[in-house]
């Protein structure tokens, strides 16, 4: 099951998504972890911060969880 990560704007970034989920303590460490380990966005892995997620995207970051994308309307 994923959790969901509602947002109310078109599109977050990747960087940004992983900084919401709360699980890293700084923007640094943020773009460190994204540019050593990446996470899977809809099945691919990624490297890039500035990706952008959009509703119903499914993020998976290892050890965390997954993730679902979904826009309130």
């Amino acid at each position: 099951m994923h959790e969901q990560i509602k947002i109310d704007t078109e599109y977050i970034t990747l960087g940004q998504c992983v900084k919401l989920i709360n699980f890293l303590d700084s923007g640094g460490m943020v773009k460190a972890y994204l540019q050593d380990v990446g996470a899977v966005v809809n099945g691919e892995r990624e490297h890039r911060r500035g990706r952008k997620l959009y509703p119903e995207d499914v993020l998976e970051i290892d050890e965390i969880g997954s993730f679902v994308i979904f826009k309130e309307e």
